[in-house]
């Protein structure tokens, strides 16, 4: 091999080991038959700090607008349509939070007024622009399991 090659091929492997895992798409997320997904939708773990982030944003999970939880009392209009939040963690295991945020619809049933974050099933009424589209990203879920699991 000449070394031009053996560069091609060093440049060919370090563009393969930079491509990250392919997110699950929201329709090929894989429920157990519990209903639980035990596996990260991105591969990677989520991180709380960034999941805090999102959990209070308005724009995003907007979380605070049908729950309460004492991690956010610096936040103001907790909301009360749905359970607080404090020990969720110790009433249920990571996979069934993680199917929560994806769509809480999975476990309650479609009557349930808590969207589902990372899910094609959006409901009737639903703007032009956001059909088709998730409220969350995978990772923004991951980083909201992340946190929710340190509601112990």
């Amino acid at each position: 091999m000449k070394p031009t090659k053996y560069l091609s091929l060093a440049i060919a492997l370090t563009m393969l080991s930079a491509v990250s895992v392919a997110d699950i798409s929201p329709d090929d997320v894989p429920f157990d038959g519990s209903m639980q997904v035990n596996e990260s939708l991105t591969g990677k773990a989520g991180d709380p700090t960034e999941g805090r982030k999102v959990f209070a944003n308005r724009k995003l999970g907007n979380c605070l607008a049908c729950h309460a939880a004492s991690d956010q009392s610096d936040q103001l209009f907790h909301g009360e349509v749905g359970p607080s939040l404090d020990g969720v963690a110790s009433r249920y295991p990571e996979g069934l939070l993680r199917t929560l945020v994806i769509n809480a619809k999975k476990v309650f049933s479609e009557r349930t007024v808590m969207p589902g974050f990372y899910s094609n099933e959006q409901g009737a009424r639903v703007a032009e622009k956001f059909k088709g589209k998730t409220i969350l990203t995978a990772q923004q879920v991951e980083d909201v399991v992340a946190y929710l699991t340190t509601f112990k």
